[in-house]
C-alpha cells in the first residue's frame, strides 16, 4: 500500500497514520484513496484488530484540504470519494479513536469526527476554517460537529474560523481529553490497550446499537435496544470464567 498513510500495529491496536509530514499531513486525492485502501482492508478482515487509532506523522495531526489541490481541480474516483471513505472509517465494527497533535483544521477536523473518541495534546490546535475560503463542508462535518458539541457551539466554530486549543476542545466536548504534549503518546496508547482489553463484540454491536438510534425519540432508542439489541457475545463465558478465577486467586 502506498506510504501516504502507514499502518502500524501495536498489540491489537492498528495505526493509521497520515504520512505527508513535509506538508503538515494535508489531505490531497492520494492520502484519501491510500487511506480508503486501509480502511477497506479492516472491513474486511479485521480478525485480532481491537480498536484503530488514526493519527499523523509528525508534529501534527493535518492542516487539512490540501488547497493548492482544490485550486487545480482534483480529479476523483468517482463522485463525493472523500466523504464516502470518512464514512466507512466512521462505521467500522471497531472502536476509532482519533489522535491529535498540532494542527487539525478544517479538512482534517472533518476526518478527526470520524473517530468514536478524540484525544488531543494541550498544543493542539482545532479550527473550521470554510467560510474563511468561502467554502462549506462536504465531507459530514455539518452533522457531525453539532452532533458532538451542540449546535451553538459549532455555529460559532464555522462562523467564526477561531482556532481552539486542546484545553478548549476537551471543555466544549470535541475532545473526549486533553493531555500534556509529553503525556500524549503514552495517553494514546493507554486508551487504545483498555479499549481492547474489553469485547470485541460488544464493541461492535454497541457501536451499530448507538449509531442505529442516534436521533430516535427515546421510547423508540429504548425499544431498539430491547427489541433488536445483539445480545450475549460468545466471549462472554471464557470472560465470566477468567474473572472468577481471578477472584479465587
Amino acid at each position: 500500500m502506498s506510504d501516504l498513510v502507514l499502518r502500524e500495529t501495536r498489540g491489537a491496536a492498528v495505526h493509521l497514520i497520515l504520512n505527508r509530514p513535509d506538508k503538515l499531513n494535508s489531505l490531497n486525492v492520494p492520502v484519501f484513496e491510500a487511506l480508503d485502501r486501509h480502511v477497506r482492508d479492516l472491513q474486511q478482515a479485521h480478525a485480532g484488530v481491537s480498536v484503530v487509532v488514526l493519527r499523523g506523522a509528525g508534529k501534527c495531526f493535518s492542516a487539512g484540504h490540501d488547497l493548492g489541490d482544490i485550486a487545480s481541480g482534483e480529479k476523483l474516483p468517482y463522485p463525493n470519494f472523500q466523504a464516502k471513505v470518512i464514512e466507512r472509517l466512521a462505521s467500522l465494527p471497531l472502536p476509532v479513536v482519533t489522535a491529535v497533535q498540532g494542527h487539525c483544521y478544517t479538512g482534517a477536523l472533518e476526518l478527526a469526527l470520524a473517530g468514536d473518541i478524540i484525544i488531543a495534546a494541550e498544543a493542539a490546535k482545532f479550527a473550521d476554517t470554510h467560510a474563511k475560503w468561502a467554502l462549506t463542508p462536504v465531507w459530514g462535518l455539518s452533522q457531525r460537529l453539532p452532533r458532538r458539541v451542540g449546535s451553538a457551539k459549532a455555529r460559532e466554530m464555522m462562523f467564526t474560523c477561531r482556532t481552539y486549543s486542546g484545553r478548549e476542545a476537551e471543555a466544549m466536548g470535541l475532545a473526549n481529553v486533553c493531555v500534556p504534549d509529553a503525556e500524549w503518546e503514552a495517553t494514546v496508547d493507554a486508551w487504545a490497550n483498555e479499549i481492547a482489553a474489553n469485547s470485541p463484540y460488544s464493541h461492535a454491536a454497541n457501536k451499530r446499537l448507538m449509531d442505529h438510534t442516534d436521533g430516535l425519540p427515546l421510547p423508540a432508542g429504548l425499544a431498539h435496544e430491547i427489541y433488536r439489541g445483539e445480545g450475549v457475545g460468545p466471549d462472554m463465558r471464557d470472560r465470566i470464567a477468567a474473572f472468577a478465577a481471578r477472584k479465587k486467586g
